[in-house]
């Protein structure tokens, strides 16, 4: 087993697991201008992150290893933070391009990590994700633009 990969996507898994959460509730409370567009882009991110949630969780037990899986243990993990408040549209999407930003990073960090130990499936699943990281947080900075 990959000890240190197996605990760096861990770590990656419970901050996916925050930014899920975070963009569900921000489908559910977003109002005002732009609220179609989106309560329905919040949407296709969750989904989205669902997806890779589920795929770096299958990664760590395929490197023999047990993903985290209580939010108890999530929550003390991520290091992504909750947001309790209700902010306005433009508050939320600033807030999740930060986290996009900050995924981002986690990202490289454990891909660099990755291709040290020469795992070409976890570089090659992580290098995925980041793109579309990266699709997500381009939209997002257009429609901040506006």
């Amino acid at each position: 087993m990959a000890t240190d990969t197996v605990q760096q996507l861990n770590s990656l898994l419970a901050d996916f697991t925050v930014f899920y959460q975070k963009l569900r509730h921000y489908h559910w409370n977003v109002t005002g201008r732009g609220f179609f567009q989106l309560h329905e882009k919040f949407e296709e991110m969750y989904n989205s992150v669902n997806d890779s949630i589920d795929e770096i969780a299958e990664r760590i037990v395929g490197l023999e290893g047990t993903p985290l899986h209580t939010l108890a243990h999530v929550l003390e993990t991520a290091s992504l933070d909750e947001d309790a408040s209700v902010p306005a549209a433009p508050e939320m999407v600033q807030t999740t391009i930060s986290d996009l930003e900050t995924l981002r990073a986690r990202l490289l960090d454990v891909i660099t990590a990755a291709e040290g130990a020469e795992d070409r499936t976890t570089v090659n699943l992580l290098d995925d994700i980041r793109d579309g990281l990266d699709q997500y947080r381009w939209m997002l900075e257009a429609w901040l633009a506006e």
